[in-house]
């Protein structure tokens, strides 16, 4: 199935951090938001980095990221996808970074997801020149490659980049 990306970007001028996934699921794209599979762990993960309460709204899901400066977007502006199997994806076409990154004091690009990463490297790279820090995916597909603890752990690299 052919995909144009439904969703803008969350970020602000003072967003530090950019999280880049790869394109929304069916699951995103029907609760107009970004991970939100209900199995897919990205939300409990940054809450619990950021000791905040898990967001019950697309409203208090953008006002977090906001407030801890963390800008959220896909690396695809579209693509043909089977489902939400990133590893179907054919005839990428890349976002245009640029909107976030001339607009926000953006730190530190990270992707989630190995496509993510791997799209980023090979569609936006050359255009940012800003190496992207590759975490591991929060779907519920990658739970048989990373507890939640790992993962946890994995994306505490985001920290150190957030500004209060």
């Amino acid at each position: 199935m052919k995909i144009s990306h439904p969703l803008a970007p969350v970020f602000d001028s003072d967003s530090s951090v950019l999280i880049l996934g790869t394109m929304p699921s069916p699951k995103s794209r029907e609760a107009g938001f970004y991970y939100m599979h209900p199995q897919n762990k990205f939300w409990r993960i940054l809450c619990a980095l950021l000791d905040e309460p898990l967001p019950q709204t697309n409203g208090e899901r953008r006002a977090l990221l906001l407030r801890r400066h963390i800008a959220l977007w896909d690396v695809l502006a579209g693509c043909e996808i089977d489902g939400a199997d990133d590893g179907s994806i054919r005839k990428p076409v890349a976002n245009d970074l640029s909107v976030v990154l001339e607009q926000a004091a953006i730190k530190a690009v990270f992707t989630t997801g190995t496509k993510a990463a791997q799209l980023y490297k090979r569609l936006c790279l050359p255009k940012t020149g800003i190496t992207a820090v590759p975490l591991p995916s929060t779907s519920p597909a990658n739970c048989r490659f990373y507890s939640y603890d790992d993962i946890c752990e994995k994306y505490s690299v985001l920290l150190a980049f957030l500004t209060e």
